[in-house]
């Protein structure tokens, strides 16, 4: 097949727009809204639930078996623990994150008075004071606090100013869009995956072809606390397919370049055929992939399944170079991402027993269990064996 071309250009638009609107797990409300719009603009029907999480729908030339993508829109963040006597911040982590990637942040609290900037400082913050002690301070989040941009020297302060226990924290992400095609930020987890959703939306939608079945775009806001995709499917959607990032570290396989195929994360395997369908795309497609295993790492995807949803799980990724810290991912996979939405969307059904959620054997899947070819030299290797 023709891959559907790819609006770089509104994709690293839309990335910065979403970057710009605060969205720590708890706080979705104003970036639902941006993505809600944006669907709207696009003439693609959506539904929202009571939470915020969003439920967009291309219909397919036939309903069953249906498929989606589910991307988050929450990021990581904190929230206020304490009001301290000294008038800073005692802080707690929303999501999981390390304290040793808050110290200099700037962020933004948000109190029901008004929102207030402020700098996440570790306890020794002056080398001019503390020399040494600077350096062996240890690194948590019991060893930094939020100091506001406003006057407080005191709880009591604090409390003038309307800051109180629970209020969100968002991190400012500092994004830095470079000429190279690479891209600097925090919460490129997961608003990079949002950005490539509604990028191949769009190719979708201009292009006017129409899916093979029902395709559910899913953006959930609650991905980085465990909850992601739990409420969100409908009974028709058989294949659900996660995009989020993928580890680019010493010891994964994970690329910033091309598209990264989770074989695994720490809830086991995901499902044997539709992992291989999106391999097989890539390989027809001339995308670049490799595929990884995640052993720290859940989507929503984990979630959708141990909620109980019998569906099929994939979980296609951008490199990113570290990740829930000051996260560097590029283009070049953004764009190969999108590119396989699209090749999926318009692929054919294969398991067309999976459009009824109870059946006999019939149409059934199998897994080869045939003893390999041991036989084949370099030389006669066939050309386009799978290389990962």
């Amino acid at each position: 097949m023709t891959l559907l071309n790819i609006d770089i250009d509104y994709l690293a638009k839309t990335l910065r727009s979403l970057l710009e609107v605060p969205s720590p797990t708890g706080y979705t409300d104003e970036l639902a809204r941006f993505v809600s719009k944006e669907l709207e603009r696009l003439g693609v029907f959506y539904e929202v639930t009571r939470r915020g999480a969003i439920r967009a729908r291309l219909d397919g030339a036939k309903s069953k078996p249906a498929r989606a993508f589910v991307a988050h829109l929450d990021t990581l963040g904190a929230q206020v623990k304490t009001l301290k006597e000294n008038g800073r911040l005692e802080l707690v982590p929303i999501g999981h994150w390390s304290a040793r990637f808050a110290e200099g942040a700037r962020t933004t609290i948000f109190s029901e008075s008004g929102a207030y900037t402020g700098t996440i400082l570790p306890l020794k913050a002056s080398g001019h004071t503390f020399n040494e002690g600077i350096d062996n301070l240890p690194v948590g989040w019991d060893y930094v606090e939020l100091r506001v941009d406003a006057y407080s020297k005191s709880a009591d302060d604090l409390h003038r100013l309307g800051i109180d226990i629970g209020d969100i924290v968002a991190i400012d992400p500092a994004p830095e869009f470079l000429e190279n095609g690479f891209i600097v930020s925090r919460h490129l987890d997961n608003k990079a995956g949002v950005a490539v959703m509604l990028a191949a939306l769009k190719a979708m939608v201009e292009s006017e072809t129409k899916p093979t079945v029902d395709i559910f775009w899913l953006f959930t806001i609650a991905e980085e606390t465990g909850h992601g995709a739990t409420s969100i499917l409908t009974p028709d959607i058989a294949s659900l397919v996660a995009i989020d990032n993928g580890t680019s570290a010493p010891g994964q396989n994970s690329d910033e370049f091309g598209v990264t195929i989770a074989m695994a994360d720490q809830t086991g395997p995901f499902d044997y055929h539709l992992t291989r369908k999106m391999a097989q795309l890539c390989r027809d497609n001339e995308i670049k992939f490799q595929k990884d295993v995640f052993r720290y790492y859940r989507s929503d995807a984990a979630s959708a399944i141990e909620a109980g949803a019998d569906v099929r799980t994939a979980l296609i990724t951008f490199g990113i170079d570290a990740s829930h810290g000051y996260e560097r991912i590029h283009m070049h996979a953004l764009r190969s991402l999108a590119e396989l939405c699209t090749g999926y969307a318009l692929s054919p059904v294969e398991i067309k027993r999976d459009a009824r959620e109870f059946a006999g054997m019939k149409g059934f899947t199998t897994q080869p269990t045939e003893d390999a070819d041991q036989d084949l030299s370099p030389e006669t290797e066939e050309p386009g064996a799978e290389a990962s």
